[in-house]
């Protein structure tokens, strides 16, 4: 995962954990995830760098194979931060049949914008292929005619250096008729331990009610 490791998104198992019984949510399944060297984006010229299409052909086929899972979009949420976030909002706009719920935190969005712009090019170094970022899915995504809707949540701290730019996208998504769910927590960094230190419940809640929705069966 670019940048950071392995080590910190796991860290908030043990309160997620906690929170499940105290609060009477009903028991998930949670699986903290390597997005790869790009953050869950495919390189179109680079086969190892494959991060999307592993998590969607062969992450979610192994957990439903090895855990007591609802093997459909109705039980199925997609949650991120930061990189996270943005990689949140790409694969469940790429695949709404696949989720009912996705949580975006913090996601960078005017990086996506670039990305965007440029046809591709977020850096000299790191080219993807063009139309896949945020921002052109969720043109793609809000000009459907049919097919599944996903339940949005974005969420920010505005202490974050990317609270401005998630704004934008916001609005962005309005714009299209997007309906998603608005969580701003006052006073939090760039940090997924500060999010859910004041917001886990809410942001737990929102994906537990998704799967209860008679909507997503």
């Amino acid at each position: 995962v670019r940048p950071g490791n392995d080590c910190t998104s796991h860290r908030l198992a043990d309160p997620i954990q906690r929170l499940m019984k105290s609060a009477g949510l009903a028991a998930s399944i949670y699986v903290f995830v390597n997005g790869g060297p790009v953050s869950h984006y495919n390189m179109p010229d680079d086969e190892k760098a494959q991060g999307a299409s592993v998590f969607i052909n062969e992450l979610i086929p192994h957990i439903d194979r090895t855990f007591r899972t609802i093997a459909d979009r109705s039980g199925r949420a997609l949650e991120g931060f930061s990189q996270g976030g943005r990689g949140t909002m790409r694969l469940a706009l790429r695949h709404p049949d696949v989720f009912c719920s996705a949580a975006a935190g913090g996601g960078g969005y005017a990086t996506e914008k670039r990305i965007s712009e440029s046809g591709g090019v977020e850096s000299p170094g790191l080219r993807f292929s063009e139309r896949d970022n945020a921002w052109d899915l969720a043109r793609n995504y809000a000009g459907r005619r049919n097919g599944p809707s996903v339940s949005w949540m974005l969420y920010v701290g505005t202490k974050g250096f990317n609270y401005e730019n998630n704004l934008e996208y916001m609005e962005f998504l309005r714009s299209l008729g997007i309906d998603f769910e608005k969580l701003i927590v006052p006073g939090v960094q760039h940090s997924a331990i500060g999010m859910y230190a004041k917001a886990a419940e809410e942001i737990m809640r929102f994906h537990v009610t998704n799967f209860n929705n008679e909507k997503f069966k």
